[in-house]
């Protein structure tokens, strides 16, 4: 996804002398292609993201469009006063890049986890919260957040993701993406756990379970009227996120079903665990320590089902 973001950026760039890169020292492999062609238009303030977010917050009220820059938590947690009052506050048009959402970076540990940001972001006002679930998406979010005026978060993976969309798609801010039909129950993910969601998905089918598969790819401004079809058209609604339990897309579903539902739908999610994974590894070694592999997700989708048909045979 990374790669996608920094291609489709630079081809923006070229059309539009607004749009500015910065960075907390980080990006190696990845920004060179934009600071070369740009160089007046790139800054690297250091290890020092509290700048980063101020700096960026000043060229946009000077009218620039500013992208910051950094790997998982970083450019959300260490200046997390800096984007509320400097960029929020004023509803500047700073766009916030996380690389490595979730635990990508997992072998580095705790540290460089990005597992609270979606419920940070949601939590500030004016914010745009995309996660992408593909390549595909990730090129289109970046022009949808360059073009959106106000303050975005863009939170994407780290590198080789798999693309999920062999068609050209209809991508909006907002609005879900439905990647697979179903009439059974529905798969709502965000960000990197698309790919997981499309094999539980095949898993589910071999078993007689027909799965919807959405792509919540904006958390905030959240798709309702998605979540609220899934609800009355299929049985079941489960997420899927790479998060932890509280204030991300579990949350957000959940509260427009006790909202807006007036009956009771059976809802789970599937998230990272409340308590701080008690190891470091692979992400695809944390995600399974956490029940998130699709193996795993499959096996307890299909034991909910089987209670839900069960409990209701006459």
């Amino acid at each position: 996804m990374r790669t996608a973001f920094i291609e489709t950026l630079v081809e923006m760039a070229e059309a539009d002398p607004r749009i500015w890169l910065l960075t907390g020292d980080l990006g190696y492999s990845v920004l060179e292609r934009y600071a070369t062609r740009f160089p007046d238009r790139y800054v690297n303030v250091g290890v020092a993201e509290q700048n980063l977010a101020g700096t960026a917050a000043g060229l946009a009220l000077s009218g620039k469009t500013p992208f910051i820059y950094s790997i998982a938590n970083f450019p959300v947690t260490r200046c997390l006063e800096q984007i509320r009052n400097d960029i929020c506050y004023h509803g500047a048009n700073v766009k916030i890049v996380s690389v490595g959402g979730g635990v990508a970076y997992g072998a580095a540990g705790y540290t460089h986890h990005g597992i609270e940001d979606l419920a940070f972001m949601r939590a500030l006002p004016h914010m745009a919260v995309v996660a992408p679930g593909d390549p595909v998406e990730a090129r289109h979010a970046t022009r949808a957040i360059a073009c959106r005026t106000g303050p975005c978060y863009l939170r994407l993976g780290k590198a080789k993701e798999v693309i999920i969309h062999g068609q050209p798609v209809d991508f909006q801010l907002g609005r879900a993406l439905l990647v697979r039909e179903g009439r059974d129950l529905t798969l709502i993910s965000t960000g990197g756990m698309l790919e997981t969601a499309v094999a539980v998905a095949g898993e589910l089918t071999q078993a007689g379970i027909s799965a919807r598969v959405l792509s919540m790819h904006t958390v905030q401004p959240l798709d309702v009227d998605a979540i609220l079809r899934a609800a009355t058209e299929t049985r079941a609604v489960f997420t899927l996120e790479e998060h932890r339990p509280t204030g991300g897309l579990s949350s957000a579903v959940a509260e427009v079903l006790a909202e807006r539902m007036p009956v009771h739908v059976p809802f789970r999610k599937f998230t990272l665990p409340d308590e701080i994974l008690p190891t470091v590894g692979s992400q695809d070694f944390l995600r399974a320590l956490a029940g998130l592999s699709g193996g795993q997700i499959a096996k307890a989708v299909r034991g909910t089902w089987t209670v839900m048909t069960e409990e209701a045979l006459p």
